[in-house]
C-alpha cells in the first residue's frame, strides 16, 4: 500500500469521529403530517425521494414535480438520445459554435472548473473513447480504436462562449458524455424545487449522488458507503445532514473481461482504459453538482493526489476505498484530539 500522509483506516473499522453532535430541535406538525416515500427510473439509474409533507396529496404533486426533473435532464443532456441537446452539440460544434441552454451551458462550465482543478483527470470528453465499450455486451475497444480516439480526449478542446452562450469543438470527432456530472445537476434541481415548495426536511437520490435537505427531524440522516465487494453490506455509515453525497464506485457498470479483469466505466481521459487502484470514491460537500464531478476526478487521481486536491477545497470532504480495501479519509472528518494517523492491513 502507499503510504501516504492522510488518515486511513481498515476497511470495515468503526469511525466514531463521523458521529458528530447535531444540537437539531423537533418542530411540531399537524397530525396528517408523514414521510412520504417516492421512486422512479430515469437517466438509467433509480431515483428516490423522501420527504415530510403535511398530507398525501400535497406530497403526490410535489413528488410529481421533482421527479419530472430528472426526466427533463435525460432529454436534454443524455448521449444515448439522438434528439438530446448533447447529441446535437456532438454532431455540430465542430463545425459551428452552438448555441446551448442555461442548464447545460451552467454543467459545462462546472466540469471545465473541475476538469482545470483535477488537471484533466475529469474530462467530459472521456466520450470520444467511452462509446467504444459496450458494458451490457461485454465489449471493450481495441488498441488500435483507442490509439486513433485518444487524440480527442481533452477538455481544452471544448469551446466556452459565456456572453454568446455557445460551444465550439476545436476538432471533428469529440464527444462529450455527461455521464458523470449530469445526474448531480438533476439532484440539486430537484432539491431546489423542494425547497420551492416549502419543504425542509428531505432525501433525494439518483444512483451514486444525494442530497440531503434538513436533517430527519431532530436527527441526523445515516447514510450508508457501500462495500465495493459486497452488495448488501456498508464499509462505513455517516451521519449527515444539509449536504450533497456522491460516490463513484467500480462495481456500478463493469464487467470481467477474458484476461479476469475487471472492466468497468471510470475512465482514465490518458489511456482511455478503466482506472485500476481505487474501488469506490466518496465526495461530501454542499452541492451534488460540484460532488459529482469530484467524486470521478479523485477515483481518476487515486487515493495520494486525489486527497492532496481535496485538502485545498474549503467544505469539501472524500472517502476512499482503494484496491488493497484501505479506507483512506480528508483531515476534514477526522477531530484534532484523534490520533489514528497510521496505516492498517487490508480488512
Amino acid at each position: 500500500m502507499v503510504t501516504i500522509k492522510r488518515w486511513t483506516f481498515e476497511l470495515g473499522s468503526t469511525l466514531p469521529f463521523l458521529v458528530v453532535a447535531m444540537g437539531l430541535a423537533i418542530f411540531s406538525m399537524p397530525a396528517s403530517a408523514d414521510w412520504y416515500r417516492f421512486s422512479d427510473t430515469a437517466m438509467t439509474t433509480p431515483i428516490e425521494l423522501e420527504f415530510w409533507a403535511e398530507d398525501q396529496m400535497l406530497a403526490d404533486q410535489i413528488a410529481e414535480e421533482v421527479l419530472a426533473v430528472f426526466h427533463q435532464v435525460d432529454e436534454q443532456m443524455s448521449r444515448y438520445r439522438e434528439d438530446s441537446e448533447v447529441s446535437r452539440l456532438n454532431r455540430n460544434a465542430a463545425n459551428a459554435p452552438v448555441a446551448v441552454s442555461d442548464g447545460l451551458f451552467e454543467v459545462l462550465e462546472r466540469a471545465r472548473e473541475v476538469s482545470v482543478l483535477s488537471n484533466g483527470a475529469f474530462d467530459i470528453t472521456f466520450g470520444s473513447v467511452g462509446y467504444l465499450y459496450d458494458f451490457r455486451a461485454g465489449k471493450k475497444p481495441t488498441e488500435d480504436e483507442l490509439r486513433s480516439g485518444l487524440p480527442r480526449v481533452n477538455f481544452r478542446d471544448v469551446i466556452l462562449d459565456s456572453e454568446a452562450q455557445t460551444v465550439e469543438f476545436r476538432q471533428p470527432g469529440i464527444r462529450v458524455d455527461l455521464g458523470g456530472i449530469a445526474k448531480g445537476y438533476a439532484v440539486d434541481l430537484g432539491i431546489e424545487r423542494l425547497v420551492s415548495s416549502g419543504i425542509r426536511h428531505a432525501r433525494l437520490s439518483a444512483g451514486g449522488d444525494m442530497r440531503l435537505l434538513g436533517d430527519k427531524r431532530g436527527r441526523p440522516w445515516y447514510v450508508g458507503i457501500r462495500d465495493p465487494r459486497s452488495e448488501g453490506r456498508n464499509a462505513v455509515v455517516l451521519p449527515l445532514q444539509d449536504v450533497a453525497v456522491s460516490t463513484s464506485g467500480d462495481y456500478e457498470r463493469f464487467f470481467v473481461d477474458e484476461a479476469g479483469d475487471r472492466v468497468h466505466h471510470i475512465l482514465s481521459p490518458e489511456t482511455g482504459k478503466s482506472v485500476q487502484g481505487v474501488q469506490s470514491v466518496t465526495i461530501i460537500g454542499e452541492d451534488a453538482l460540484t460532488t459529482d464531478g469530484l467524486s470521478t476526478a479523485v477515483f481518476v487521481l487515486g487515493p495520494a493526489k486525489g486527497l492532496q486536491m481535496i485538502e485545498r477545497l474549503a467544505g469539501i470532504d472524500v472517502v476512499v476505498i482503494d484496491d488493497q480495501r484501505m479506507m483512506h479519509v480528508s483531515k476534514g472528518l477526522v477531530p484534532p484530539q484523534s490520533d489514528q494517523s497510521g496505516t492498517s492491513g487490508p480488512d
